[in-house]
């Protein structure tokens, strides 16, 4: 019964076509040849009956060719030798020349279709090194794992014309279907199908249609394998492709396994890749843990011992102390509390910005009124520093979160006060252009390198230079992602003379018209929400 399935098969799939061409081809030729006879001699008529042998070589193959031999005989013993309209032959000779002429036809169709089949081959190969080659540059390229599947699946879709699914493993190594994006849900993920995926990752074996194992099965299992290691399964749809054992299923079957071992070299980079990139992950992440601590220890130890210092100072000695000596007491704890309260809020900033949790409040923010918020704050511990203010008339407004662009100044200016020598001017300027307003700070102090000019914004950073100034590198960083997350810029770069020069560049937006304008500008309150 099997047997009997097969040779229908086989006849239903056979090509008809070459052999209809052939007889038409034949019969024309006959008819041409019949209406010319009176110039032509027999030998010419049997020389011309090779043309339509060859055509069928060359466009139908070797079973076409014999066939147009084959008809070709019948119809120039029929027509063209006495007696005619008659199978029979008058002169034995005939005979030979007969067998002479298939022996030829039949060799020279023999000829053409093996160089038809070498053409067909030599094509085949070169479109399988073009794939595997676009492949491979493709796949150089690709990071993702998902992209990865996704550009297999197309490139296996689009030249074998069937469908692809991948089985790869979970973290418990257990095999899952992982399809690419684009491919079609449904084959590939019932019991069967299962079964045999996980027969060729546990073994790295071919199995399926075309191979030695399961080659009833529709689909052909590839594993994944590379450098001695099973990174998954290939498996593709072949229910309509040629049948198992023919040279176009070995032919497929030799372009997927190419295209496996590409595929699992480049998941192995891939899989390498995320391996890498999540132990720099961890290595950075405990390189900032370790800087945070040992920048907050140190922070915080300073004016802990001051605060503790001052308010023993005040418990103990109250009987040695005059006013103005416990005063200078109080204000010493106040500083070590402002100190250590900066401190927090860069530290919480810094998270927020890290977590992607930074929330801006816009509303029309007074630079004025800012910058005056921003020297109440460091009047404290700005010492002999003198701070000068330059602003343009009328002083622009800006549209912003106003307490963080309050810290970014706080930041900006304590950093000047830290690394500026007493009795030195800090000169705070506000500039303003159509689309900008553009606040500088500058200092005379310690000044910044051409290649610390970037470097300064990072986390945990310090210059060599400001090693012995008490800090956590963290004040800039956090300016530069407020700043950043309001569409600004900040820079640093050296002053003209000495010290550094910290510009900030803010969108204007559209100036609002001023409410209320008989209030002095110091008073005035900023809108509400552009």
């Amino acid at each position: 019964m099997l047997e009997n399935e097969k040779t229908i098969r086989s006849v239903q799939s056979l090509d008809w076509k070459p052999y209809a061409w052939g007889t038409l081809a034949i019969a024309v030729l006959t008819l041409l040849l019949h209406s010319l006879e009176v110039y032509l001699d027999t030998v010419n008529i049997a020389l011309i009956y090779l043309f339509p042998v060859l055509f069928a070589a060359v466009f139908g193959g070797l079973g076409p060719s014999i066939y147009a031999a084959s008809l070709g005989v019948m119809a120039f013993d029929f027509f063209f030798v006495p007696p005619f309209l008659s199978f029979s032959v008058a002169d034995l000779r005939y005979l030979i020349s007969f067998a002479v002429y298939l022996a030829v036809a039949v060799s020279t169709a023999s000829l053409a279709a093996r160089l038809k089949q070498q053409l067909h081959v030599s094509k085949q190969r070169e479109a399988t090194t073009a794939t595997l080659y676009a492949l491979s540059r493709q796949m150089s390229a690709i990071t993702d794992l998902h992209a990865l599947l996704e550009n297999v699946s197309h490139q296996v879709s689009g030249t074998i014309h069937a469908q692809v699914i991948f089985y790869l493993p979970d973290e418990a190594d257990e095999l899952k279907v992982t399809t690419a994006p684009s491919s079609q849900a449904g084959w590939g993920s019932g019991e069967s199908e299962m079964g045999i995926a996980k027969w060729v990752y546990r073994h790295g074996e071919i199995a399926g249609r075309g191979s030695n194992t399961l080659r009833e099965s529709p689909g052909l299992y590839v594993p994944l394998r590379a450098e001695g290691r099973v990174y998954g399964v290939l498996a593709v749809n072949l229910e309509v492709q040629p049948e198992p054992g023919g040279g176009e299923a070995q032919d497929t079957l030799r372009l997927l396994e190419a295209i496996g071992g590409l595929a699992a070299s480049a998941i192995a980079r891939v899989k390498l890749g995320e391996e890498a990139r999540l132990a720099h992950l961890t290595a950075e992440s405990e390189r900032i843990r370790t800087a945070l601590l040992d920048s907050v220890s140190h922070e915080l130890r300073t004016p802990l011992a001051t605060i503790i210092g001052s308010a023993t100072g005040l418990i103990e000695g109250e009987p040695l102390f005059s006013s103005e000596d416990r005063l200078e007491l109080a204000s010493t704890i106040r500083d070590g509390a402002l100190r250590m309260n900066r401190l927090v809020t860069n530290l919480l900033g810094m998270v927020k910005l890290e977590s992607g949790m930074l929330t801006l409040h816009k509303k029309w923010c007074d630079v004025e009124d800012m910058i005056g918020v921003v020297l109440s704050q460091v009047k404290d511990f700005q010492q002999h520093r003198e701070l000068r203010v330059r602003l343009p008339e009328p002083v622009p407004f800006l549209p912003g979160d106003e307490v963080l662009l309050e810290q970014v100044l706080v930041n900006v200016v304590s950093n000047a006060i830290k690394y500026s020598p007493d009795y030195s001017d800090i000169v705070i300027e506000v500039k303003q252009d159509t689309q900008h307003v553009t606040m500088t700070v500058a200092d005379s102090g310690l000044g910044v390198t051409a290649s610390e000019r970037e470097r300064i914004f990072d986390k945990f950073y310090r210059a060599e230079s400001t090693r012995h100034v008490p800090g956590t590198g963290l004040g800039l960083a956090i300016c530069k992602g407020i700043v950043e997350a309001h569409g600004g810029t900040i820079t640093a770069e050296p002053n003209q003379e000495r010290g550094t020069i910290i510009t900030i560049t803010l969108p204007a937006g559209e100036q609002p018209q001023v409410p209320y304008p008989w209030i002095p500008e110091g008073e005035r309150e900023p809108h509400d929400n552009p």
